[in-house]
């Protein structure tokens, strides 16, 4: 029987990057979609090929259609979460609800999906007749999937991590933002930039005196990100951690489905890339293990997992966030024991926040959840 879905926020970063994989995959096979809008009610839809398409954009508001939907995907954001989940479920919705955003992860009846690392779980809570289900925060999935066999095989003591967060994990406007910013800082040294006999530290003045005019585009940053990192992402916890550091130890525990806490802290750190996340992990294992035993633990678990050789070429080539750009590779190298205690490593891991991050899983359990009703 054709399932009825429903599709909003698919021209944001998330959405169209979902929509792309989806269309990619053939997803939407024996399927009707509703494109949702909350802006251009009754225009032409997009063509696709081979896609049954409802032919106009529907009210993403309209609460009459939306209880006729089977699944409703939604990388609206949590406003619209906040609004329309709820008012759903008072009318008696019985559907399935997968969402992009933040705002259902701590909720009792909701699953975050991850299914290379929690298939067992998601089928558990199907079988429950859990029907929310929402994607990870970004630096959490990737550093799980690049870690899975150390968590599912419980080696893991605690986890102390530093991120670095590429721009678009804030939004469009924050990636046009920042590209303004290197628009105006090259807009203003451009007839000096190749002048040899400038003392390069005058360069540097110069350049700092640009960021520091007040036309220099900071409207949502509020601060240049150019030349700059800002070790803080989201409001702040009554702990002194931001909410985005929080969010490693909660949601990774839930994703498991711990009965015991794994300890996990850190610092996220907002830098001037466009794409990919990377993670500078520093672990506590419950054992000792060798360098050899790690990587082949680490490489066991999934596919996507990409050892990287601790040498400088190839961290330069392959441990970087454009060597891993809207691939589903996850790149993990810098693997050292540390000096500081015989059952502590390090590593570092580079993944497309917006793929595994953000995209994937929800195109996965999309996909679980229409092979099963």
């Amino acid at each position: 029987m054709m399932k009825n879905i429903g599709f909003a926020g698919w021209r944001g970063i998330v959405g169209s990057v979902l929509l792309k994989r989806m269309l990619y995959k053939n997803d939407f096979y024996n399927t009707k979609i509703f494109f949702l809008t909350t802006s251009q009610i009754g225009e032409k839809c997009p063509i696709y090929a081979n896609i049954n398409i409802h032919p106009t954009l529907q009210d993403a508001y309209n609460i009459q259609l939306l209880l006729s939907l089977d699944i409703i995907i939604t990388c609206q954001g949590s406003k619209y979460t906040r609004i329309i989940y709820h008012k759903l479920h008072e009318y008696g919705w019985k559907g399935y609800w997968i969402d992009a955003a933040s705002y259902l992860r701590p909720f009792p009846n909701s699953c975050i999906v991850l299914d290379p690392i929690n298939l067992h779980v998601i089928k558990k809570k199907i079988d429950m007749g859990i029907k929310t289900f929402v994607g990870g925060n970004c630096t959490v999935s990737l550093m799980l999937m690049a870690l899975g066999e150390l968590f599912k095989q419980n080696m893991i003591e605690w986890v102390f991590v530093s991120t670095y967060q590429a721009i678009s994990g804030a939004g469009a406007k924050f990636i046009q933002e920042l590209l303004l910013q290197n628009k105006f800082i090259n807009d203003n040294i451009h007839n000096i930039i190749n002048d040899n006999t400038l003392n390069i530290l005058t360069l540097e003045r110069k350049i700092a005196n640009v960021m520091e005019n007040k036309l220099f585009p900071k409207k949502h940053l509020t601060i240049p990100l150019i030349n700059n990192v800002i070790p803080w992402i989201d409001q702040k916890m009554n702990n002194g951690q931001t909410k985005e550091e929080w969010k490693g130890q909660f949601e990774t525990n839930k994703i498991l489905d711990n009965k015991f806490i794994i300890p996990i802290d850190g610092i996220c750190v907002r830098v001037p890339t466009l794409r990919s996340h990377s993670q500078s992990f520093m672990i506590k294992l419950k054992k000792e293990l060798s360098i050899n035993n790690i990587t082949t633990f680490l490489q066991s678990h999934n596919k996507w997992v990409k050892i990287i050789p601790n040498d400088y070429e190839n961290t330069k080539k392959y441990l970087t966030p454009q060597a891993t750009n809207n691939t589903l590779n996850i790149a993990i190298g810098r693997i050292k024991k540390l000096n500081i205690d015989k059952y502590c490593f390090s590593a570092f891991t580079v993944g497309d926040q917006l793929l595994w991050g953000a995209a994937e899983p929800l195109r996965r359990i999309f996909k679980l959840l229409i092979n099963i009703f």
